[in-house]
């Protein structure tokens, strides 16, 4: 970069979010969204069929995120042992997975989300909603980091962010802070990044 070129600031990260979700709440009730729905749909079930995981920790959606569960639900060709549902508590911030049964969840944690009442367990592979998230697989989620946390003490668990493509973020702007964790990959209605 030469001397003089300014380099690019680093995005707001709450003004950010709020962009994101609200590009996201417009995109779903958009004319495009039912071919995008499907597409992710399709892209998840092949990347899930690769990794064959034993205990797949989902996510119950909120704010128009991709429904990965009502997607694992009706498709046959997925064959998952267990699934688990996070539960999250405020104080001190902590997530664990708490083993599903795929039925409608009759419980929510603290932040108020749907959650299982089962017992703890560690998921070989976690779906991790992103609001928005870079090429190399940094993400952006709400701000309150449990799932950066969660994979900062689980390491060897494979974390596979699902996303709309609008939530494609130039690494140039968004710079990764140091409790953020990468994803191995994320997969959008228009492929598989990473």
């Amino acid at each position: 970069m030469p001397s003089d070129a300014i380099a690019p600031r680093p995005i707001d990260r709450v003004l950010l979010r709020g962009t994101l979700l609200a590009a996201r709440e417009r995109f779903v009730v958009s004319p495009e969204f039912d071919q995008a729905q499907a597409e992710l749909a399709c892209n998840l079930v092949e990347v899930l069929n690769q990794l064959e995981p034993e205990c797949l920790g989902m996510y119950w959606p909120i704010r128009a995120e991709f429904n990965a569960v009502a997607v694992c639900a009706a498709d046959p060709d997925i064959v998952v042992i267990d699934k688990a549902l996070p539960w999250c508590q405020r104080s001190p911030p902590e997530m664990q997975f708490r083993r599903w049964d795929g039925a409608q969840p009759e419980r929510v944690d603290e932040c108020g989300i749907a959650t299982s009442n089962g017992p703890p367990v560690v998921p070989d592979v976690v779906l991790v909603p992103c609001l928005g998230f870079t090429a190399d697989g940094f993400r952006l989620g709400y701000g309150a980091g449990y799932f950066d946390r969660w994979q900062a003490v689980h390491p060897q668990v494979t974390a596979i962010g699902v996303a709309w493509s609008l939530g494609m973020l130039d690494a140039s702007a968004f710079v990764p802070q140091p409790h953020d964790r990468a994803l191995m990959m994320v997969v959008t209605e228009q492929g598989v990044i990473g």
